[in-house]
């Protein structure tokens, strides 16, 4: 069981704070509950995992804020980086 950082409600993923290895439970705080997900792959400390399945061509949100899109569909607990995320996305303001 590894922790992870999860920060607003808009969020489809959160940050791990240790390395976590395929079948571990990254464990977060959404307000005063504490709330886990099982990781289906290693994920590095520091990088992010998805909390839910985000389709192909979906935002990736972290901080309430859009970061990215997935470039191919992602599974829940799957890690989130750029082998599967658009890096040339720039969100319109």
């Amino acid at each position: 069981m590894g922790k992870a950082v999860f920060v607003n409600d808009k969020d489809n993923v959160v940050t791990v704070v240790s390395d976590l290895k395929k079948g571990e439970d990254a464990v977060y705080k959404v307000g005063s509950e504490m709330r886990q997900i099982k990781v289906n792959e290693d994920i590095p400390y520091g990088h992010k995992a998805a909390l839910t399945q985000i389709a192909k061509g979906s935002d990736i949100i972290k901080y309430g804020e859009t970061i990215g899109r997935a470039k191919s569909n992602i599974e829940s607990g799957q890690w989130v980086h750029t082998h599967n995320t658009d890096e040339t996305y720039t969100p319109s303001k």
